[in-house]
């Protein structure tokens, strides 16, 4: 009897044909060779082999030791290198060449598959803002005043963006609290998650010209989820005039596997209903594309499910965010990643941040190991995610996780 074929997937497998992610690799054999690979259920395609065994005239993109070649190369040939990958995987007269080339997922080592040019993070959950305003100014208005005009955020460090199984070590810092008389030095003891979706700029724009809602597939090639690590009582102390700063540079987790816009077609929705009409930059109210994504996330610590976040929820969407980040003629560049911010829901389950999910420590989580309010050393932080695919199947989003480790 011969053996099932990698490429059998179970029905509706997530991770089948119809989605694809693009992942950088190494094998027990070659550990100082990077390979750009295609994720095909519990398997990694090596894309650059595969180009060569089949002949194929996008050989010069995949066989490459990351993706960013093929993110330059723009969205004709993003389109047509799925398409391609696609019958690869799929024509059972490509098996005999295919198949020696796959490998099983847990004897590769994932590496970060892109060199990140930029780091931008948002703050674009309505959500999540209310919360945070209600926390922390209680007796004012939750959302300041330009809240619902523009699109929040910061510039992030991004030599500090890191692949998803990377140790974060505790940051040390600053710190004062209200009723200490001067500021002390040490570990953070009030380490959180932002629970985030990425986006990966794939083609550049030109200095001094804004990219508009229109543009947004053809300079974002893709998604992943991602982990904006904050240091909360180092960000109180520090963030007063000009916001984040040590608080969040020290480490940002992404997932391993970048999922294509193309494969989130059946994902795309409208965002929620806003109430201030904003500038016509950022007005995509007769946009023909829904300019949201149904993005369902778990968030998991030390294997425990803590919150359950959706990212449809989201007031600005990820067109939006490009638009406000060149409207001034600031230029993109291939490899540019930007963060959603926290994604929250309406409900307790769906905040995405331990400083809501404990509304500041004030009502601890109760784990199997014991309460918490912030992380502890040891702990492990697990986001996983999926959307909703063609014909009912789930296009599966690759996992990020980070394990926090003692300060040295």
């Amino acid at each position: 009897m011969s053996e099932q074929s990698p490429l059998d997937l179970a029905e509706g497998d997530p991770f089948g044909p119809h989605n694809l992610p693009y992942g950088v690799f190494t094998t027990a054999a070659e550990p100082d060779r990077r390979r750009l690979g295609v994720r095909i259920g519990r398997h990694v395609l090596d894309a650059g082999a595969a180009a060569h065994a089949l002949g194929s005239p996008y050989t010069a993109l995949l066989d490459q030791p990351s993706l960013n070649p093929l993110l330059a190369a723009g969205r004709t040939s993003w389109h047509d290198v799925r398409r391609a990958l696609t019958a690869w995987v799929t024509v059972p007269a490509h098996r005999a060449d295919i198949e020696p080339l796959l490998h099983p997922l847990d004897a590769v080592t994932m590496h970060l598959p892109y060199e990140v040019a930029d780091y931008v993070d948002f703050y674009a959950s309505e959500h999540h803002a209310t919360n945070v305003g209600r926390m922390f100014r209680p007796d004012g208005d939750p959302l300041t005043p330009n809240w619902k005009h523009v699109p929040i955020g910061y510039h992030g460090r991004a030599g500090t963006v890191v692949v998803s199984g990377t140790d974060v070590v505790r940051p040390q810092g600053q710190r004062k609290a209200p009723a200490d008389a001067a500021p002390v030095f040490g570990p953070s003891v009030k380490l959180d998650i932002e629970a985030e979706v990425g986006f990966l700029v794939g083609a550049p724009s030109t200095a001094g010209r804004p990219v508009p809602l229109a543009d947004f597939r053809d300079h974002v090639f893709g998604l992943f989820l991602l982990n904006d690590w904050s240091a909360r009582d180092i960000q109180a102390w520090e963030y007063v005039p000009l916001g984040p700063f040590l608080a969040k540079s020290f480490a940002t987790s992404v997932s391993a596997w970048v999922t294509p816009l193309e494969a989130l077609d059946a994902a795309r929705t409208d965002p929620p209903p806003r109430d201030v009409p904003v500038l016509p930059y950022l007005d995509d109210s007769t946009d023909e594309e829904k300019g949201g994504f149904d993005v369902r996330i778990t968030v998991a610590i030390n294997g425990h499910v803590v919150s359950e976040p959706p990212f449809a929820t989201m007031y600005w969407t990820a067109a939006q965010q490009l638009a406000h980040m060149t409207v001034n003629g600031a230029s993109l560049r291939t490899g540019d990643v930007y963060g959603s911010g926290t994604v929250s829901g309406p409900e307790v389950r769906q905040r995405g941040s331990l400083l809501e999910l404990t509304w500041n420590g004030r009502d601890p989580l109760e784990l199997p190991e014991g309460k918490r309010t912030f992380l502890e050393d040891g702990d492990e932080v697990t986001m996983t995610a999926w959307s909703p695919g063609p014909d009912g199947v789930r296009v599966g989003l690759g996992e990020v996780t980070g394990r926090i480790v003692p300060t040295p």
